[in-house]
């Protein structure tokens, strides 16, 4: 008479040699990753546009769908009362009860650029 443990020990041992053939094939490839493109291609980031931005960082729950103000002042005419620059601190160090780090580098820059516009 056949013992009826054998088929779950085999089926078993199969489960655990796959898992190994497995684990060794995706430490190839983690290597082959980690060395990279040899030629050093350039990286570009893309920066969303400043209003899709200014919705994305959540910005719009404090300064209002069309920069009209809630809890925040109104943005609508902020370049007339700020330079970029300033614009730019605001964004990157906060003010007030607005945080600092909402948004940083090149997402920074063009919401500056794109609120000192505002007039």
């Amino acid at each position: 008479m056949k013992n009826p443990v054998i088929p779950f020990i085999m089926i078993m041992v199969l489960g655990i040699g796959l898992m190994f053939v497995l684990s060794f094939k995706g430490l190839g490839d983690m290597k082959e990753v980690a060395k990279g493109d040899k030629a050093g291609g350039e990286k570009t980031t893309e920066v969303a546009k400043p209003d899709e931005l200014y919705k994305a960082k959540g910005c719009i729950g404090c300064h209002g769908d069309n920069l009209e103000g809630k809890t925040g002042p109104k943005l609508s005419d902020i370049g007339s009362k700020l330079q970029e620059a300033d614009i730019k601190d605001v964004i990157l160090n906060g003010k007030g009860s607005m945080p600092k780090g909402l948004a940083s580098g090149e997402e920074a820059n063009a919401l500056a650029k794109w609120l000192a516009d505002k007039k």
